[in-house]
């Protein structure tokens, strides 16, 4: 970015644009670049749109799908700048790409999430629930009642959790993958299932606050869950999906299939079949009211033929 006349001064302001994700990314992208640009005797600041598709039809004949070679393109934009990677030949090629080998969702098929709820309803009562178990089923029980990402989930913290009669709201007020300026931050709300207290959302996170709130004097911050081991602290994004495919897969689910993420999928097209509004669904996945995501990429039948679709607030069984 110097090269191409940045103050060193707005540097840095200009690299928090990217979140820490797309920086990783972006960095893999570079390195390749670096080494293809090495190989060929190119100056990696200097280049024009020919050798920037050169690497990228590499990168293609490697295996590249769709999506790695935009995030390559991307990577590049930011040392050589649009002029080499964002013109019609490079458009081109991407359409090209395409065409050859469209994208195609990672999962054909969702599993029933009675499934799940009925294995996390032996967990109950919680009287001598260990607390692992009642991690692990928190957990999962925010994530298909929710429909949030997993980085989602990892930032709710105790002070943006506020309980009502009726139901438990929780505040995401750290930026997430989808945060924009102009934007809504995330408001989940659970409802409180009297009806069925054993899968109550809800009802499990008032639980394991109490029986964790010891472990939580000496910790410097107040994100919802914690290490079920010591030193127990905050957990990250990737320890909250190990919990919930530990689930999954004591429930039956094929975790060589499914992953964590797969929770938003298995949810939102549960509460869809059961009849819930398009527009409802999108809101409480964090999708825009124009958004084709979920019909193009998360609404999938089941793989079991045992669907009785009977769900409390859409989900939930009663």
């Amino acid at each position: 970015m110097i090269k191409r006349g940045v103050p060193q001064a707005s540097l840095g302001i200009m690299l928090a644009s990217f979140a820490t994700s797309t920086l990783n990314q972006y960095s893999s992208s570079l390195k390749s670049w670096w080494k293809y640009c090495k190989d060929n005797n190119f100056d990696i600041f200097e280049a024009d749109s020919s050798k920037v598709l050169s690497f990228l039809t590499l990168k293609f004949e490697e295996g590249a799908s769709y999506s790695s070679l935009n995030t390559h393109r991307s990577a590049l934009s930011i040392i050589l700048g649009t002029n080499a990677t964002v013109n019609d030949c490079v458009n081109r090629f991407l359409k090209g790409v395409y065409r050859l080998a469209p994208p195609t969702p990672k999962y054909s098929t969702t599993w029933d999430t009675n499934i799940v709820l009925n294995y996390l309803s032996t967990m109950y009562p919680y009287d001598n629930i260990e607390l692992v178990d009642l991690s692990y089923k928190t957990c999962t029980l925010i994530a298909i009642a929710s429909a949030q990402r997993m980085q989602t989930i990892s930032l709710i913290k105790l002070r943006n959790i506020s309980k009502h009669e009726q139901e438990i709201v929780i505040k995401i007020s750290d930026l997430i993958k989808t945060s924009k300026p102009g934007a809504c931050q995330p408001l989940i709300r659970l409802p409180f299932i009297h009806e069925n207290p054993s899968i109550c959302p809800a009802l499990a996170i008032e639980t394991y606050i109490e029986k964790n709130r010891d472990l939580r004097s000496n910790l410097p911050d107040d994100h919802l869950f914690v290490g079920v081991r010591r030193p127990h602290k905050k957990v990250c994004s990737q320890t909250l999906a190990h919990w919930v495919k530990k689930v999954m897969q004591a429930s039956g689910i094929d975790i060589s299939v499914f992953g964590a993420h797969s929770t938003r999928s298995a949810s939102t097209s549960a509460a869809y079949r059961s009849g819930v509004n398009l527009e409802v669904v999108r809101k409480a996945a964090g999708w825009s009211n124009t958004s084709n995501v979920f019909l193009k990429y998360y609404r999938r039948d089941i793989t079991s033929s045992n669907n009785n679709n009977d769900f409390v607030n859409a989900i939930f069984g009663t």
